[in-house]
């Protein structure tokens, strides 16, 4: 008889999450700044998939392509109590897209299968235009950091497939211990 894998064991804890998105756009944050109406379409999705998963949205921050305002803003959300951390925007090939740049310096640890995973799932949707998906994640201060692109569904994809359903289990293993 097989021994029941551990990730199943994990999953079973129910612990609500605090999580928090950091948009990284030029245009949502001169929207913002201008006092404009938004034309961001991820955040009320990733609010609603989280709640819905049993956990916290607790912050939102909108900052532009600048990689100190980048790395300041995931900062911040750390220290204000978010278990986990996902950014979107800033991931593409143009030179204004720095967040992976930015963020990487911050990782003490890299959770190289989530690219590779995200890219799977985006390839199984949108075909060889997945290769152009930058993403990565990783751990900071003893917080998982997930970089994805802006798109809203890239941010489903990644959020329903690959964070929602590991999320406990991930923070089971980086801070060692979950408090039911």
């Amino acid at each position: 008889m097989r021994p029941e894998p551990t990730h199943y064991k994990h999953r079973k804890f129910t612990k609500p999450l605090n999580f928090a998105l950091i948009v990284v756009s030029d245009t949502r944050y001169r929207e913002e700044k201008e006092g404009k109406e938004s034309s961001d379409e991820t955040t009320p999705m990733f609010k609603r998939l989280v709640e819905e998963a049993g956990h916290r949205f607790i912050l939102r921050k909108i900052v532009p392509d600048d990689a100190e305002m980048i790395v300041e803003a995931v900062r911040h959300a750390v220290d204000e109590g978010a278990d986990l951390v996902v950014t979107s925007g800033g991931t593409g090939l143009s030179e204004r897209d720095v967040t992976l740049e930015a963020l990487g310096q911050l990782f003490e640890k890299r959770i190289p299968g989530f690219g590779e995973l995200l890219r799977l799932e985006s390839y199984k949707e949108i075909g060889s235009a997945a290769m152009l998906t930058r993403a990565d994640a990783g751990v900071y201060r003893g917080t998982p950091i997930f970089c994805l692109p802006g798109s809203p569904n890239a941010v489903h994809i990644a959020l329903t497939k690959l964070i929602l359903p590991e999320a406990v289990h991930l923070t089971f293993h980086v801070k060692g211990e979950v408090k039911q």
